[in-house]
């Protein structure tokens, strides 16, 4: 199954990057895998061992896609979400303020590239709504690690899908 999701995403970005013939600015976007709960104070707590196979996971799902760049919030659980994925593209993880993200400098620097970004339940949903310059994704339920959106920016129109990866 794994496969057959690698291959929908290998070719959606193909068809969309080079038909258009325009430079295409694509971001795709993952919340992290799952946090150890044990200890309700603990504010920045590691990924459990089921999280840690779900990096894994985003790495093979995503393994066709050619990143540019990798940005992550410094917390451990999102930084070892993306890990996997860095590690294999040999690409440094890049911190951000989900607060301060998506501003005209980001823009500019990253257009026409492949980027993802990893965040949290009440983020990710907020930078994919902030792109589309409208509320069209809710807030993802805690308990919900397998979504995927995928945004795409060229000639000024932004396409967008969200899949869920479960």
């Amino acid at each position: 199954m794994t496969f057959i999701k690698s291959t929908f995403l290998v070719l959606f970005f193909s068809m969309n990057s080079f038909a258009f013939g325009q430079e295409v600015t694509t971001y795709y976007l993952i919340r992290h895998a799952e946090k150890e709960t044990t200890d309700p104070n603990n504010r920045n707590p590691h990924l459990t061992s089921k999280g840690k196979e779900r990096a894994q996971e985003w790495k093979t799902i995503l393994k066709a896609v050619p990143f540019d760049k990798i940005y992550s919030t410094s917390y451990f659980r999102t930084q070892e979400t993306a890990t996997p994925i860095a590690e294999e593209r040999k690409l440094l993880i890049e911190a951000y303020d989900p607060r301060k993200l998506y501003t005209d400098s980001f823009v500019k620097r990253n257009l026409g590239k492949t980027v993802l970004i990893v965040g949290h339940s009440n983020t990710t949903p907020v930078l994919a709504n902030k792109i589309l310059e409208n509320e069209t994704y809710p807030q993802i339920n805690d308990s919900i690690h397998g979504n995927l959106y995928i945004l795409q920016l060229f000639d000024g129109k932004v396409t967008h899908q969200l899949l869920n990866i479960e």
